[in-house]
């Protein structure tokens, strides 16, 4: 699995450890580092949610992991891009139905409504899902994706 990780200046400081986290995962192939590196860094949450977004529907990732304040804006930005669904979570439960039921690619966390450990614990279980194409959730997930198709 390849996954790219981004982080605004609220959120840089979790967002390397969960790409450290990840790159210590042997479920894990490569990590890439979007940024921002630190706080000192201002770039805005959307340049950032939307470059690993692109990075997914392009194919060189397979899943993101994004931080700002909230994950809110995050998953907003990560959204908008075609093929790409994300989504806020800050439960182990809400993480696991995130791929089982919907398909998504993206998890997004607060670095302002979580802490670290636990957003740990859900990350390392969240590389552990699959989504099951012969699921009741996969007709639910074909109707997301047919109406993003024909708009």
């Amino acid at each position: 699995m390849r996954i790219v990780v981004a982080a605004d200046s609220a959120g840089a400081e979790l967002k390397n450890q969960l790409r450290d986290l990840l790159r210590a995962d042997e479920r894990v192939a490569e990590v890439t580092d979007l940024g921002v590196p630190d706080a000192e860094d201002d770039r805005a949450y959307p340049l950032l949610g939307l470059a690993a977004a692109e990075a997914i529907a392009s194919g060189e990732a397979d899943r993101g992991v994004l931080v700002c304040g909230t994950g809110i804006g995050m998953a907003i930005s990560a959204n908008k891009v075609p093929g790409v669904r994300a989504t806020v979570a800050h439960d182990s439960y809400s993480a696991e139905r995130s791929i089982k039921s919907n398909n998504c690619q993206v998890i997004t966390f607060g670095a302002r409504a979580v802490g670290p450990e636990v957003a740990k614990k859900i990350v390392a279980e969240w590389v552990g899902y699959r989504f099951d194409p012969d699921s009741a959730s996969a007709n639910k997930v074909a109707h997301i994706t047919d109406y993003e198709n024909a708009h």
